[in-house]
């Protein structure tokens, strides 16, 4: 089946984002810090700091949804919970970095998002909940005996003991038979 695969490769595939987060942005907090950068009057200190911070926060959240995937994809069952909270805000996460990676940075990057955010979905809709012994029932009104069932009320049809839905004398109505004293 496809579902460990899938899982395994989003597990890897969110390891290696957050290492690449983490370490793009503590470069960017150290590159800000040695050439003392500042941004609208911002401390240089404080820019460096944050982005340090940032990478270190969106590293960490990427590797804890890597750890769900993994775990996920080591067990075989669906994730529940936090866990499935977690991945879907990644997919929403990667959806919009998607959608200003095409803005921003080119096709590429907007690719490489779309693909992640598809395997997360992927990842999430295969471990779906199972249909269980009602999917097999009968569909559409069958009631497995060629004859459809109707909504359950009493005198649907004329010879159930009601009035069925067709006026007396109509010809779906059988002739009432003959009373003799």
């Amino acid at each position: 089946m496809v579902r460990r695969p899938v899982a395994l490769i989003v597990a890897l595939v969110l390891f290696t984002e957050a290492l690449g987060i983490a370490v793009l942005n503590w470069s960017l907090g150290t590159l800000a810090e040695r050439q003392n950068m500042s941004l609208a009057g911002i401390d240089p200190d404080v820019m460096a700091t944050s982005s340090k911070a940032g990478g270190i926060g969106f590293g960490l959240y990427f590797a804890f949804c890597g750890l769900v995937a993994l775990l996920v994809g080591l067990r075989n069952r669906p994730p529940a919970g936090f866990g499935r909270v977690l991945l879907i805000s990644a997919a929403v996460v990667h959806a919009l970095l998607g959608a200003f990676a095409w803005g921003l940075l080119g096709r590429q990057q907007f690719v490489f998002m779309m693909v992640v955010f598809a395997l997360i979905v992927l990842l999430l809709m295969t471990y779906d909940v199972q249909p269980g012994p009602a999917a097999d029932a009968p569909r559409d009104g069958d009631g497995g005996d060629g004859e459809p069932e109707g909504d359950g009320t009493a005198g649907e049809r004329p010879e159930d003991g009601g009035e069925g839905t067709a006026g007396e004398g109509s010809p779906l109505t059988p002739p009432a038979a003959p009373t003799t004293p």
